[in-house]
C-alpha cells in the first residue's frame, strides 16, 4: 500500500472514530446538560397546557387528542405509577422512570418521555411510518447514505490533494537518493515548503554537494599524485642504475633526496587527503602560536618574527605545519628577507609572511591554494603547501588568502580563531 493511500486511510478512520465518539456520548450523556434543561421547559409547558389531574377523563382526552393532532404522533398520559390515564393515537409504551427527557427507540419509532410537576408522565411517539417523518426507515436510511456521502466526498477532495502533495515531494526525494546512488554524483532536489520534508530536501542537497566535492577532489587529487610521483620514481630509477655502474657516493646522496622528496610528498598527499574529509581536528589544546613561530623561524637565517603572544585551540602538529608550509613557499618561490607577523585582530589571530619577492599576479589569488596548482610552470615543491595551508586555517576556524600591499607585493595572511 503506497504511503498516501495510507494516510488517506488514517483520515478517514478518525473522522469515523470522531463521528463514533461524538454518538457514544450523546447517546450516554448525563442528564444535567442543556438537552436535560430542554426536557424540563418542555414539560413545564406540557402542563400548563394539560388540564391538572382532577379534570374529568374526557377534558384530559380532549387535550391529548388536540396535542397528538398538533405534533402528528402518538401521545399518552401517564400518572405518578406509570399506569396509563389517557392516549391518543396507538398505545405508547409507559415511561421508564427517567426524567431527563433521553430520546429512546421503542418499537414504532422513537419516543420521549417528560415527568409533570403534578407527578404526571406524558409520552410523545413519533411513528416511523408517518409520511414526511425525518425518523421514517426510508428518511433516516436516506439521510444516513447521504450524510456519509457527503463526507466522502468532502475528504476525497480536501483530503487527497494535501496527501499526495506530501508523498509526491517524499517520492521525488526517493528519486534524487536513487540517482544519486546510480553515480549522478549532480543529482538535487527542489525545496519546496518549510516542513520536514523540505528540511530533508535541502538536507540532502547539501549532503550531495559535500560528496560530489570530496569526490571531485579525491580524482584530482589521485590524478596530480600519479603525476607527481612518477617525477621522482623516475629519478630513483635512474640513479639506482648509474650507482650500480659507478658506486658513486654523490650518486648515493642523490638518491637519499630523491627518497626524501618521495616521502615528503606522500606525506602531503595523504594529509591534504584526510583534512579534505573532517571537518574537525582529532586533537584540539591550547597552542602558543608565537612559540611555534618562533620555532619554525629557527630554521631561517633570513627570517625575522615579531608580533604577541596569541593562543589558539587547535592541533599543534598541523599549526606547525602551516607556518612551516609559509616559510618554504617564502624560501623557495620568493626572495629573502622572510618577515612573519603575528597580532590580534578582534577575536581573531592573524598571521602574516612576507618575503621581498615579486609576489603573485592577481589574476592567480583564485588558484594559488588548489592542490599540484604552480604558476608559470615552476616545478619547485609538490604543489600542495598552500592548499594546506588553507585547509588547516579553515580547520581551525579562520582562512588564508594573498594579500599583497603597496610596500610588500609577495605576503600571506593567515586567519586563526583565537582562544
Amino acid at each position: 500500500m503506497r504511503l498516501y493511500q495510507k494516510i488517506y486511510l488514517v483520515f478517514i478512520a478518525s473522522l469515523l472514530a470522531v463521528l463514533a465518539i461524538s454518538a457514544v456520548f450523546w447517546r450516554l450523556g448525563p442528564p444535567n446538560t442543556p438537552r436535560g434543561q430542554e426536557a424540563e421547559f418542555a414539560a413545564a409547558i406540557a402542563a400548563a397546557a394539560l388540564p391538572s389531574e382532577d379534570a374529568p377523563i374526557a377534558k384530559q382526552q380532549e387535550a391529548i387528542d388536540d396535542l397528538a393532532h398538533r405534533l402528528h404522533a402518538d401521545v399518552g398520559l401517564f400518572d405518578d405509577e406509570l399506569e396509563p390515564i389517557v392516549m391518543a393515537g396507538r398505545p405508547v409504551p409507559p415511561p421508564s422512570g427517567d426524567r431527563s427527557g433521553r430520546m429512546r427507540w421503542r418499537r414504532g419509532g422513537p419516543s420521549w418521555a417528560f415527568h409533570l410537576p403534578d407527578d404526571r408522565w406524558i409520552v410523545v411517539r413519533i411513528p416511523l411510518d408517518r409520511p414526511g417523518s425525518p425518523f421514517s426507515a426510508r428518511s433516516r436510511m436516506t439521510g444516513l447514505l447521504f450524510f456519509l456521502g457527503f463526507m466522502a466526498v468532502a475528504i476525497a477532495v480536501f483530503a487527497y490533494p494535501v496527501v499526495r502533495s506530501l508523498t509526491k515531494r517524499i517520492e521525488r526525494l526517493q528519486a534524487g537518493v536513487e540517482t544519486l546512488g546510480a553515480g549522478n554524483l549532480s543529482a538535487r532536489v527542489d525545496i519546496e515548503g518549510r516542513d520536514e520534508v523540505a528540511r530533508l530536501a535541502d538536507s540532502f542537497n547539501r549532503a550531495a554537494a559535500r560528496i560530489e566535492e570530496l569526490i571531485g577532489a579525491h580524482r584530482l587529487l589521485l590524478a596530480n599524485a600519479s603525476h607527481e610521483l612518477r617525477t621522482p620514481l623516475s629519478r630513483l630509477r635512474l640513479g639506482l642504475e648509474l650507482y650500480e655502474q659507478k658506486n658513486d657516493p654523490l650518486i648515493k646522496a642523490e638518491l637519499a633526496r630523491d627518497i626524501g622528496e618521495l616521502d615528503h610528498l606522500i606525506d602531503e598527499i595523504l594529509l591534504a587527503s584526510r583534512l579534505d574529509v573532517t571537518n574537525t581536528t582529532q586533537t584540539r589544546e591550547e597552542v602558543d602560536l608565537l612559540a611555534l613561530c618562533a620555532e619554525e623561524c629557527a630554521h631561517y637565517d633570513d627570517a625575522t618574527l615579531d608580533g604577541e603572544p596569541i593562543d589558539v585551540m587547535g592541533d599543534p602538529r598541523l599549526l606547525r605545519r602551516l607556518i612551516r608550509n609559509l616559510l618554504e613557499n617564502a624560501a623557495k618561490h620568493g626572495k629573502p628577507p622572510i618577515t612573519v607577523e603575528l597580532h590580534r585582530d578582534g577575536r581573531d589571530a592573524v598571521l602574516t609572511v612576507t618575503d621581498a619577492g615579486t609576489g603573485i599576479p592577481a589574476s592567480e589569488h583564485a588558484h594559488i591554494f588548489m592542490p599540484f596548482y604552480r604558476l608559470g610552470g615552476d616545478r619547485k615543491g609538490t604543489g600542495l603547501g598552500l592548499a594546506l595551508v588553507r585547509q588547516i586555517a579553515r580547520l581551525h576556524g579562520g582562512d588564508a588568502v594573498v594579500a599583497p600591499t603597496a610596500e610588500a607585493t609577495s605576503r600571506f595572511l593567515v586567519r586563526i580563531a583565537a582562544a
